[in-house]
């Protein structure tokens, strides 16, 4: 079963309006550090030996605070490296206008690079620097790596935020509704929202669903791991 469709209006629809890297990974990274930083907090305070509303208090003040900080340091990010194409960009059309002659060249030797040679090479040149926008665009895909689709910076911090605030809530669930055995609740609870986004996560990559829920699970296990052993140094 093809990933895709190969239809002639599909295909047009595909390539003329790409989506880019989409927020996948803003989902996973807001998802992941949610469920380890509130965990962490919950598992130390609980290693502690401290009382469940403590517990809620900072569960929940991380949360919001860290969450928010996540979203905007990923917003900055984002939009750093969304200054800097438009910065390359810019540079490729004065360099245009001031030398034609050499990025006409470095487009004819990217071309070349891509397999293209002889006549088939020279009108492959002439055709696309005939358009300013799509000679600026191979410029910045084969000088200096960048893909054809601008990053969103909103878009991007507002899925960190979401997936961030969504996790981060899971460990703090069994003491806002005052479950017995909070904290095991908890405990469970989270680890099965680390394997449930790495097992998520599969399904954009080639790894086996089950492989790729562990490693997670791995991962934010030996966080929690290491904040609930701090916690009990301070046990009274």
């Amino acid at each position: 079963m093809p990933e895709h469709s190969h239809a002639p209006e599909d295909i047009a629809r595909r390539i003329g309006a790409p989506q880019g890297q989409g927020v996948l990974r803003d989902l996973i990274y807001g998802g992941i550090d949610g469920s380890v930083t509130t965990f962490a907090i919950v598992a130390g305070v609980a290693g502690a030996g401290l009382s469940p509303f403590v517990i809620v208090a900072l569960g929940l003040a991380n949360v919001i605070a860290d969450g928010f900080s996540m979203a905007a340091g990923n917003y900055s990010g984002t939009k750093a490296e969304l200054d800097n194409i438009k910065r390359l960009r810019a540079i490729e059309q004065r360099h245009i206008a001031r030398f034609p002659e050499g990025e006409r060249l470095e487009v004819r030797q990217i071309l070349a690079q891509k397999g293209l040679s002889g006549q088939v090479l020279e009108d492959a040149t002439d055709a696309i620097t005939a358009n300013e926008q799509t000679w600026i665009a191979l410029m910045l895909e084969g000088e200096y790596g960048v893909g054809g689709v601008d990053p969103q910076p909103m878009r991007a911090a507002i899925a960190t935020f979401s997936a961030f605030l969504v996790a981060g809530m899971i460990p703090l669930l069994p003491f806002l509704f005052g479950i017995a055995d909070a904290f095991a609740w908890s405990v469970a609870m989270t680890l099965a929202v680390f394997f449930g986004i790495g097992a998520a996560k599969a399904r954009w990559s080639l790894t086996a669903w089950w492989r790729s829920g562990l490693e997670t699970l791995l991962i934010g296990g030996t966080a929690a791991g290491m904040a609930y052993a701090v916690g009990t140094l301070f046990a009274g």
